[in-house]
């Protein structure tokens, strides 16, 4: 793990560059087993071999008669009913020739047995003596039938020892559904980096209490926790620490071991009473600005081995440089498929300020053109929530019309 050097600005590539190279040692997770009922959103760090035969059994496809396919002819057959086999633990005994047995889906098909004719293309009668015969003909789908129809074989879907799934799926309903089927209890899965969220400021309440005159609600850990997750890594611990340098000092020496990453938001800026830059920088890290906008205040650096990515306080600049710098990373350490990164047509004009790479909050337009939503300001939450995609200006960039072509990123 390397800190770069300080310097007074860096490219956004740099920036993203040193942010990758101070996780690279979090790249590797390794693996862990979780049972199935807990996997959902995991991805699998192996491939999954099936440890049996899918069906287990032969069983029927529907409700209806089991027979011999022998026994049907082009013309009616009418075969005795000798009993029923309902889906339950059951050995039946073998079908003999010129019977047939009312089945149940899912039920056991009877040795002898290699057709299912469904019971809407059966009639059934009684004779005076209680004996039941199924008739079975061309008017009711009747008559000569392939063998094989409507009967599930043994290992029809997969043989034990196939791959069920392979390494690297993000595991959903319809994956654990074939695990369970074949009774999988656990399932071995990339263990997800273990990221704490410390917010600072001593201006900042936790939403639901009653601010005073200066005080503000604390968004930035409620939003970098849903970030955290939905990049596929987990939230161990969340933090708020006042404008105290020892009082976040003594934070992070009690989240060591506990995380493999550290996010922080606020104390990053050139005024006074910038608590993480007063901690990092002692540390050996480095606090400076990225050419872009929002998000210009930057830093980084590590503690005892942990490593920090520091983003500035404003909750649009927060949320926008875990987009660009530290999501692309846990999204490819977690297995994830990266946010959708696309040219587009813009629908508007737009202006741009000079050497700062541009993130525009925006939308996409149902003729698929995209358009700022409000303005560029770092405090402007409510646009960034009616906003689905990062309108991206280049640095060199200063107006764009309509129908000029853009990166918009998917948020």
């Amino acid at each position: 793990m390397t800190t770069p050097a300080p310097t007074s600005r860096k490219t956004v590539e740099q920036h993203a560059a040193d942010v990758a190279a101070l996780l690279d040692d979090v790249t590797d997770t390794g693996a862990e087993h979780v049972p199935i009922d807990e996997a959902a959103a995991r991805v699998t760090a192996v491939a999954v071999p099936s440890p049996v035969d899918l069906p287990l059994f032969r069983n029927s496809q529907m409700d209806g008669f089991a027979v011999r396919a022998a026994d049907l002819t082009g013309d009616e057959t009418r075969l005795r009913v000798v009993g029923e086999i309902a889906a339950r633990p059951i050995d039946p005994a073998p079908l003999e020739a010129g019977t047939s047995v009312r089945i149940m889906t899912g039920a056991v098909v009877p040795p002898g047995a290699d057709v299912v004719v469904p019971v809407e293309e059966s009639e059934v009668e009684t004779d005076p003596d209680g004996v039941e015969t199924v008739l079975l003909g061309p008017a009711r789908g009747g008559g000569e039938r392939p063998v094989g129809l409507f009967v599930r074989e043994r290992g029809s879907d997969v043989r034990a020892g196939e791959e069920l799934l392979p390494a690297g799926v993000r595991l959903a309903s319809r994956h654990l559904a074939v695990l369970a089927a074949a009774g999988i209890t656990t399932v071995e899965v990339r263990r997800r980096v273990r990221v704490a969220i410390v917010t600072t400021g001593a201006e900042l309440v936790e939403p639901g209490e009653t601010p005073t005159l200066g005080q503000t609600f604390d968004s930035n850990g409620t939003a970098l926790a849903a970030a955290v997750v939905a990049a596929g890594a987990e939230v161990n611990a969340r933090a708020r620490v006042v404008d105290d340098a020892d009082v976040l000092l003594a934070l992070l020496d009690d989240l060591h071991g506990e995380v493999d990453l550290i996010l922080t938001s606020g104390g990053i800026s050139m005024g006074e009473h910038e608590v993480v830059r007063d901690v990092l920088g002692p540390l050996g890290g480095w606090i400076g600005s990225v050419a872009m906008q929002p998000g210009g205040p930057q830093a980084l650096g590590a503690h005892r081995g942990v490593p920090i990515i520091a983003f500035p306080g404003n909750p649009v600049s927060t949320q926008l440089s875990f987009e660009v710098f530290v999501a692309p990373v846990l999204r490819r350490v977690a297995g994830l498929p990266q946010a959708t990164r696309a040219p587009a047509e813009l629908a508007v004009a737009v202006r741009s300020v000079p050497g700062k790479r541009q993130f525009l909050r925006g939308r996409r337009r149902d003729d698929g053109r995209v358009e700022p939503v409000a303005g560029p300001g770092s405090h402007l939450v409510a646009g960034l929530a009616a906003s689905d995609v990062l309108i991206v200006i280049p640095e060199d960039t200063l107006e764009l019309d309509a129908g000029d072509a853009v990166e918009a990123w998917a948020l």
